[in-house]
């Protein structure tokens, strides 16, 4: 071999580890959607003067025009995307593009009615709003998948293209058509191996008479009261979606450089979606975060969604969308962030693991549904105050990005997360409040800085990575789960389990033995009885707190057998029974809490069982310090300190010797540290 040839395939390697390293994120990106297709002129060359002077790297584009690149059957009109794509790659703008199938093209609707929606009760779904269609039906599949090639087939070798999205914020959203009902018959005939004895048994459909004798009785969902078929619909959904998701990621996988990632947004309400399945293919999960600022800013949502997708990609995460002015589909809820909230709320999206954060959108509507959801330039399309704290931002992720990019995080702390617990208590309520009261227990660990994953355990029932699990209302779970519990207590972990758990089998249906069932050894008593209550006090305030109304709505008659009573109700009849306990079960313990407790009364129990699990933070900042933490890609930790109020904050550094990397400072333990107003200090400690 020549040492020309050498030289040539030292190059080509190179440019591979180049690639390799993009994909990666060797930086920060940070960008706004755009959309020069809606704007009232041209502004092309203009908006790619401000967002370079802004510092603006990366832009989503395409995911909500199809009607725009084929605006008839057949016809496909690229060029007017290919000159942006052209002028924002010359400008150095990196780029994601967008699978446009959740906002279909009028002709397809005109001509094909049948890709419309059907709901439950008989309504159906009209053209003039997006996300109106079965996502299952075959001819809309047969042209998105065309659409989809024909954007692929023109732009996958695009260097500007980092990416694709696919798809938009995918739920089911009530599809009820009779393919998707058939669909789920078949699902449910390959579930229970074709034998409706079992379903009829697992249902328990004997109930009213409903039993079904041949698989055409099958009744759609319209109708069903059975907590069971109510359930299982809702895995359904679920798997469609991820199906969906999946069959579109196959599609961009033929085409897409090895350099160039998949993901998908959706919102941080987990509900709908089966998201360890969804991101099966995707390189990076990308999420949605609409999050209250001004006087309610505290980071919290950030974190909570951030918690999420971080555990369930098992890797770091974008930020596809997130509000940079006042939001709203009208004019009512118009909160622009106060001065530095924009900057803040960017170091709250990385400090929880995020590698992107875009802003919905570049420049504000000027008409349709979203004209209110303003972007980073208002409607008069010049900079302002946000622009300009946009660009302040961007600088200085310019210069500190390498360091806070791909940050690694190594909680001790787990939220079990029950997509079928969520769904069964809302089919079978219990109180008027959060039946599942999920954000309640984030917001305790988050607001005393216990940083946590959270994890779908409808998927994931592997937890010998922590030392403490919190487990909102598990009313729905498998004896397999229950029992993956069990063993993480018994092995030394503490549990802090909420009320009604371990009460239904994965069918929703009661199991036929006392309650908890098989977590009756780990908890250490069992229970017959329960109760609607109304709001009640401990009895001897056995927590210290002020808040005289601790418990409320339901009331669990405790009966223990190994466990340790830690409250009672102060009342003459219900304090007969324990309703908050504690047990010692092998090497670990846990507190067993029977009823809906406060917020307050929820934050000293996890307090107590943190400190037992040493899993607290070293420090004792307290809202509205908030402290986010983890390691960057050199293997230096990378502690945050937040501000989340309107007045300046003093407090005392505990870590070891760091560099502020924003300003550059060295910092020591003991010293005092002053945060402004919604302030960031970024500490690398040496």
């Amino acid at each position: 071999m020549t040492p020309k040839n050498i030289f040539f395939l030292c190059l080509m390697f190179f440019a591979v580890l180049s690639l390799e390293a993009q994909h990666k994120f060797d930086r920060p990106l940070y960008g706004a959607a755009y959309y020069h297709e809606y704007m009232p002129g041209e502004r092309l060359e203009e908006d790619i003067r401000l967002m370079k002077n802004a510092g603006l790297n990366v832009i989503r584009i395409g995911e909500s025009a199809w009607g725009l690149f084929e605006p008839r059957e057949g016809v496909f009109e690229f060029e007017w995307m290919d000159r942006i794509i052209n002028k924002m790659h010359q400008a150095g703008i990196k780029m994601i593009l967008g699978t446009p199938t959740y906002s279909i093209p009028a002709w397809l609707a005109h001509t094909h009615p049948e890709v419309l929606a059907e709901y439950q009760g008989g309504n159906k779904a009209y053209y003039g709003i997006r996300q109106n269609i079965d996502f299952t039906n075959p001819t809309f599949k047969y042209y998105s998948e065309r659409i989809i090639r024909k954007l692929m087939e023109r732009y996958a070798k695009h260097p500007g293209v980092i990416g694709y999205q696919v798809d938009n914020e995918t739920e089911a959203r009530g599809v009820n058509n009779p393919d998707y009902f058939i669909g789920f018959r078949n699902y449910i005939k390959d579930r229970f191996n074709n034998n409706l004895d079992s379903l009829n048994k697992a249902w328990g459909m004997n109930y009213w008479g409903m039993n079904i004798r041949t698989w055409e009785e099958f009744y759609t969902r319209d109708g069903v009261t059975n907590p069971s078929y109510k359930n299982e619909w809702e895995r359904y959904n679920r798997k469609q979606v991820a199906d969906f998701l999946n069959w579109q990621c196959d599609i961009v996988n033929e085409y897409r450089r090895k350099d160039q990632f998949v993901t998908h947004c959706f919102m941080p309400d987990f509900h709908n979606i089966d998201q360890v399945e969804s991101f099966r293919q995707m390189q990076y999960p990308a999420i949605n975060i609409y999050h209250d600022v001004q006087d309610k800013q505290d980071g919290q949502r950030i974190a909570y969604a951030g918690d999420f997708v971080r555990t369930v990609g098992k890797n770091n995460y974008i930020v596809m969308e997130t509000n940079a002015q006042g939001i709203g589909w009208n004019a009512r809820t118009q909160y622009p962030p106060y001065d530095r909230q924009l900057r803040q709320n960017v170091y709250a999206h990385y400090a929880s693991g995020a590698n992107m954060v875009e802003y919905w959108h570049w420049s504000t509507l000027h008409y349709g549904q979203e004209t209110y959801w303003r972007g980073v330039l208002g409607h008069d399309l010049q900079p302002n105050r946000i622009y300009h704290e946009f660009k302040t931002t961007a600088e200085e992720l310019a210069r500190i990005g390498d360091h806070i990019i791909n940050l690694k995080k190594k909680n001790k702390v787990a939220i079990l997360y029950s997509h079928d617990s969520y769904h069964a208590l809302n089919f079978m309520p219990y109180t008027y409040k959060n039946n599942y009261p999920i954000d309640m227990v984030h917001k305790s660990l988050y607001f005393q800085n216990i940083e946590a994953d959270i994890i779908p355990c409808d998927k994931i029932s592997d937890f010998s990575g922590y030392a403490m699990l919190v487990i909102p209302p598990l009313y729905v779970a498998t004896d397999g789960l229950l029992q993956a519990i069990d063993k993480f207590v018994k092995d030394g972990g503490h549990v802090v389990m909420m009320h009604k758990s371990g009460y239904c089998n994965e069918h929703s249906a009661v199991r036929a033995t006392a309650a908890p069932g098989p977590l009756r050894k780990a908890c250490g008593f069992y229970y017959q009885e329960f109760s609607t209550i109304g709001d009640m006090q401990l009895k001897d305030n056995p927590f210290q707190l002020t808040n005289k109304n601790q418990i409320g709505d339901w009331y669990e008659f405790l009966v223990t057998e190994t466990a340790k009573p830690l409250a009672y109700a102060e009342n003459p009849f219900f304090g007969k029974w324990p309703v908050i306990t504690e047990n010692t079960y092998g090497k670990g313990k846990l507190t067993y809490i029977g009823t809906y407790p406060s917020q307050e009364l929820l934050n000293a129990i996890i307090r107590e069982t943190a400190r037992a699990a040493k899993v607290t933070a070293v420090d004792s900042y307290t809202f509205p310090i908030i402290q986010r933490s983890g390691t960057n890609k050199w293997g230096m930790a990378v502690r945050y300190l937040f501000n989340y109020s309107a007045e300046p904050k003093q407090i005392t550094y505990t870590g070891a010797p760091a560099r502020e990397l924003i300003s550059g400072n060295v910092v020591r333990a003991g010293q005092q540290i002053v945060l402004d107003p919604w302030d960031v200090y970024i500490m690398e400690e040496k």
